[in-house]
């Protein structure tokens, strides 16, 4: 279902602008209409050890990208829904309707749904100003009309993307953009056993269906391509199903199959259990197959000039992006890896796809700019969710703040001269905010702040120039401690 609205207005209803009227704030609680206090699914507020190990994510993905050689583009949120459209929807008959529209009598904008389409829009625009082989990446939010599942498939989520666009090496090109997701990901932490790089060439199955199979029907195409795309979640015997008659879930619900005969799907299904390049060859004949085997072939040659080899392997039943890639494709997912949640349970993250990509060549083509590309996009909100399970965290949590105490209102100069030296040796510090100077109000801001340390400074500390602090995170003793001002960073830095 698409979600319509109207662009640049807002429908305050009932609640009054100003004026002479009585405001909305200053109605008794019993007179406003209360609200529940909720998101819409597929929608989350982040904090805390999450938000931290996400931002952390992100620099090192710019990092890395920068590092490669990428320049940075920074474009809106919103398009023009006509120039950009929807490649991604599975519903045919509506090809917007994976898409948030903004509608009014004047125009159509929506929500971009991925960081590729609008790239080739800006390149499109400045291609004569850019170098002829343009390497650049864009980070962001992105939004899907779709339905939601937990941290899994979400309709809000933040994307890394990186390409390389005009005239190239190929196989250098497609090769790095593998050991690039894999530098990053054992950056971020993962062991190489722990992800896989999967490649394949859609040349190839392209050759098969319509050499061998002797489908030439771009739909059946496709849909028989959407079907194989599915062996990695759902496994060979439900692909035999949906290339068949129809497959019916757990759910009960059922989904028509591709109507091919049994001889057809043994074909495809034997083709999917070969893993090699060799085997490939030697079972395909026609050129348009024979032509991928041996871009793959390139590629792997390339990347094994690199350190990340052995975290490549092929998968014959990567097919998406079928409206995006014209030949290389590539889709990182996790593996080997089981982890527990906050409550104890375990989560099997084997098989979550977290890195896709390969390489287009009709996507400027419809601003009237023919060139090739080739890129990737991080799932960054997937890596971090896996990321935040490990027990052991990779990532510690930044320095919550040093909390100085507000004994007497009269020696705020000794509370900011104090201020002064923790924040010049960047130890993260605050005077306490609050106007309730109640200690146990002060100590409690601390604890729910997870304040590691409170500094306290009254009138006997002031008499004898020394400082008394409390360690407020980890200690089960002996907590409290007096030192001098001159040795105050040294000892507050055992603590934090």
């Amino acid at each position: 279902m698409v979600n319509s609205g109207v662009c640049g207005t807002l429908n305050l209803g009932s609640i009054p602008r100003g004026g002479t009227t009585t405001s909305w704030r200053t109605l008794k609680m019993s007179d406003r209409k209360k609200i529940k206090p909720t998101l819409g699914p597929g929608f989350r507020d982040l904090s805390g050890d999450f938000l931290y190990t996400k931002k952390r994510i992100i620099q090192i993905i710019e990092d890395n990208y920068q590092r490669y050689g990428y320049q940075e583009i920074s474009q809106p949120s919103l398009e023009i829904s006509s120039q950009i459209g929807s490649y991604l929807s599975e519903d045919q008959s509506n090809q917007m309707s994976d898409v948030f529209l903004f509608e009014n009598e004047k125009e159509s904008l929506m929500l971009r749904y991925d960081l590729t389409s609008q790239m080739t829009r800006y390149v499109a625009t400045n291609y004569r100003d850019l170098p002829g082989t343009f390497k650049n990446y864009r980070m962001g939010n992105v939004w899907r009309q779709e339905k939601p599942s937990p941290n899994m498939r979400l309709r809000e989520f933040f994307q890394a993307d990186f390409d390389i666009l005009g005239n190239s090496n190929q196989p250098q090109v497609d090769a790095e953009i593998c050991n690039l997701i894999a530098d990053i990901f054992t950056q971020i932490g993962f062991k190489k056993n722990q992800f896989k790089i999967g490649i394949t060439n859609l040349k190839i199955i392209q050759g098969l269906i319509s050499n061998n199979l002797k489908i030439t029907d771009p739909k059946k195409i496709q849909q028989i391509s959407r079907s194989i795309d599915k062996k990695s979640r759902l496994g060979l015997k439900s692909v035999r199903d949906l290339l068949g008659k129809g497959r019916t879930d757990s759910s009960g619900a059922f989904t028509k199959g591709c109507g091919l005969s049994e001889g057809q799907i043994d074909e495809i299904i034997n083709f999917l259990k070969i893993n090699n390049l060799k085997e490939l060859k030697a079972v395909l004949k026609n050129s348009l197959s024979l032509d991928g085997i041996d871009e793959l072939s390139k590629l792997l040659d390339q990347a094994s000039y690199g350190d990340f080899l052995n975290c490549i392997e092929l998968s014959m039943d990567i097919q998406r992006g079928l409206s995006y890639y014209s030949s290389f494709a590539v889709e990182t997912n996790i593996q080997n890896l089981q982890l527990k949640d906050n409550k104890g349970k375990t989560i099997d993250m084997g098989g979550i796809s977290c890195a896709s990509g390969g390489r287009f060549s009709k996507l400027t083509s419809r601003f009237g700019v023919d060139l090739d590309g080739s890129g990737a996009s991080i799932g960054v909100d997937r890596v971090a969710f896996i990321v935040d399970q490990f027990k052991d965290k990779i990532f510690n949590q930044t320095q919550r703040p040093v909390v100085i105490l507000v004994l007497d209102e009269n020696f705020y100069p000794q509370y900011y001269e104090v201020l002064k030296i923790l924040r010049n040796k960047n130890i993260n510090s605050e005077i306490y905010p609050g106007n309730n100077l109640k200690l146990s109000k002060q100590f409690q801001y601390c604890d729910k702040n997870l304040s590691p340390v409170a500094v306290i400074i009254g009138q006997e500390e002031i008499e004898k120039n020394l400082i008394k602090f409390k360690v407020i995170q980890g200690e089960k003793d002996k907590n409290e401690f007096t030192t001098t001002k001159e040795k105050l960073v040294n000892e507050i830095q055992k603590f934090i």
